[in-house]
């Protein structure tokens, strides 16, 4: 599947799966934080280097298709449709707009359609996780503070 910004969705069938599973851990074992990957282009002579951040990248999205997850790979430079960015915050498209128009976040338009930078939208998101969880703190101290049992 495609994506609207022009990333592809990888959908791992069950044989896709064991076999990213199988590779990631045997992968991860040999990986430490400053580990480069030596990949021998198989049928041929070439070798290529990947540096540790990309084999560390490998070995998570080896486990996320050995889970049977779908995967794609999108640059936190990356600008979403609000649509992906309504999905990704797993609310609706227009509760989303509304957002966007209180000043929640930034956007621009493209001609009639909004644009979100992933970065903006991952920001928001995690304030957003971190004020519900300051929330819910709060209301479990005012419960214990009453002694309502909680």
């Amino acid at each position: 599947m495609q994506l609207l910004n022009g990333n592809e969705v990888i959908t791992p069938t069950k044989a896709d799966a064991a076999t990213a599973a199988e590779s990631g851990r045997r992968l991860a074992a040999h990986l430490d934080a400053d580990a480069s990957l030596r990949l021998e282009v198989k049928g041929t002579s070439e070798e290529l280097t990947l540096p540790p951040a990309a084999a560390r990248l490998l070995v998570r999205v080896l486990t996320e298709l050995g889970q049977g997850h779908a995967i794609t790979v999108t640059p936190l430079g990356a600008e979403l449709t609000t649509q992906q960015a309504a999905d990704l915050l797993n609310v609706s498209r227009p509760h989303l707009v509304k957002l966007l128009d209180q000043g929640a976040m930034p956007s621009r338009k493209v001609g009639s359609h909004r644009r979100v930078k992933l970065t903006d939208l991952l920001i928001y998101k995690k304030e957003t996780l971190a004020k519900r969880h300051a929330t819910l703190d709060e209301l479990a101290a005012l419960s214990q503070e009453l002694g309502m049992g909680y």
